[in-house]
């Protein structure tokens, strides 16, 4: 029946283990405990949950702006205007989340924004305005886009903003280096993020074609491996937050889109379990208490910001904490929005800002 969705288990538990990674690595940013540098394990394992998150994030986003265009051609008038309606709202609606964002972590509060630094949610919002074109191309079309995307670093080459430091690229003087930030070198630039929103339009055409994505996968492994390999012989990071490594988060490179879609592809391999075919997803009801997170995940999102916010501006010339009690709160502050997304949807389900988009569906 047109008009009806279906929600998807096991998108909602992808979700949910994105916008919680990303709870995570933000309340590690903010309460970094003391002693642990950019070279300990726990670092490494902090960043590598960072850099997962982002792309899960995204993916999962483009799924949803695939999805949702897709229904709006099916039962709407296709004309301008109708797109319009569906577009505008999406881009302030977003665009204001992340102005809030910005403004609850401003870096004059201590937090690591300026308060109109374009990010993640600057880009689905531009993701939103490229939604009706992509259901007007093939699959094919769609998979070069996301090849073109995931080159553009080692195209655009210095224009990525490889020499700006962290100040920099979360700042921004006038409409033309904003509009940079949006594009080329700010914290989630569309070259190369918007690879993961045309990801998430294939992996939803893909789900009945599997032999492509296990193809994709093999050689995307193989490239990894090999590139382990060569960081191994040369010496060289295999990963960093930012510096001189096969891959890098900021800014993100070539190596690192492709690595993080692999693993998002097999992510939503392992979660589907046999939800596509009419079955139950992996875990199945053993992990149904993600699924109000996911359903909640850009509220989640926007909300934790403003919580990291007033912790940031009490920890302000404040002593690190120690190991113990920065993994506790840390722990506690990205488990927390469990039990709440759950009292959320059984009190209070229409106040959120996933309701709000949905209106303009």
């Amino acid at each position: 029946m047109i008009g009806v969705v279906v929600r998807l288990r096991y998108i909602d538990r992808i979700r949910a283990i994105a916008i919680l990674c990303m709870v995570q690595v933000h309340t590690a940013a903010i309460i970094p405990p003391e002693g642990i540098s950019v070279g300990h394990p726990i670092a490494f394992v902090s960043a590598a949950i960072g850099g997962m998150a982002a792309p899960m994030f995204v993916t999962i986003s483009g799924w949803g702006i695939y999805r949702s265009a897709i229904r709006r051609r099916k039962i709407a008038d296709n004309g301008i205007s109708s797109w319009m309606y569906w577009i505008i709202p999406r881009i302030i609606i977003l665009t204001i989340c992340q102005l809030l964002v910005n403004s609850a972590l401003s870096i004059d509060r201590g937090g690591r924004f300026d308060w109109m630094t374009p990010g993640v949610l600057t880009l689905l919002a531009l993701a939103s305005i490229i939604g009706p074109l992509m259901v007007y191309l093939t699959k094919k079309q769609r998979f070069s886009m996301m090849l073109i995307f995931m080159i553009s670093p080692i195209i655009i080459g210095d224009l990525n903003g490889n020499d700006l430091y962290w100040s920099e690229r979360v700042s921004s003087i006038g409409i033309e280096e904003w509009v940079e930030r949006l594009l080329l070198n700010g914290t989630y630039p569309a070259l190369p993020w918007l690879t993961f929103i045309f990801l998430g339009s294939l992996i939803d055409e893909d789900k009945e074609n599997l032999d492509n994505q296990n193809m994709v996968v093999k050689v995307g492994l193989i490239i990894i491996a090999i590139s382990m390999i060569y960081s191994f012989y040369e010496r060289i990071p295999w990963a960093l937050t930012e510096g001189n490594a096969i891959l890098t988060f900021f800014p993100a490179n070539t190596m690192f889109i492709l690595t993080s879609s692999i693993f998002v592809v097999i992510l939503f391999r392992i979660l589907g379990g046999e939800e596509i075919s009419g079955g139950e997803p992996f875990g199945g009801d053993k992990m149904s208490w993600l699924e109000p997170a996911g359903r909640l995940s850009l509220t989640v999102y926007v909300v934790h910001f403003i919580l990291l916010g007033i912790i940031a501006y009490e920890m302000q010339n404040q002593p690190r904490l120690e190991i113990y009690d920065a993994f506790l709160l840390t722990i506690l502050h990205t488990s927390i929005w469990i039990p709440l997304s759950i009292w959320h949807e059984k009190y209070a389900p229409t106040i959120s800002f996933e309701e709000l988009l949905r209106k303009f569906n």
